[in-house]
């Protein structure tokens, strides 16, 4: 249970903790210009998230196709 939880975070931060970086950024720019554009902050954030998603898939899929081998190995064990 542990372990999932861990993989998940690890797959969650990955995506999460730069479209937030780049939200706050974003948000600063726009309180300093006085621009109050929704596109301005939704666009920045879709990008990074789709560059994030191209560099990192290949890793974040090795994560999950690891994780469940390791499940299946352990269902002989967990049954009894």
């Amino acid at each position: 249970m542990q372990q999932t939880l861990t993989v998940i975070t690890m797959l969650i931060a990955v995506i999460l903790i730069p479209a937030l970086i780049v939200g706050l950024l974003v948000s600063m720019f726009q309180a300093a210009t006085s621009i109050n554009e929704q596109t301005l902050s939704f666009i920045p954030k879709l990008l990074i998230t789709i560059s994030v998603l191209v560099f990192a898939g290949p890793w974040m899929l090795s994560l999950i196709t690891g994780y469940a081998l390791r499940l299946y190995e352990d269902i002989p064990f967990l049954i009894g």
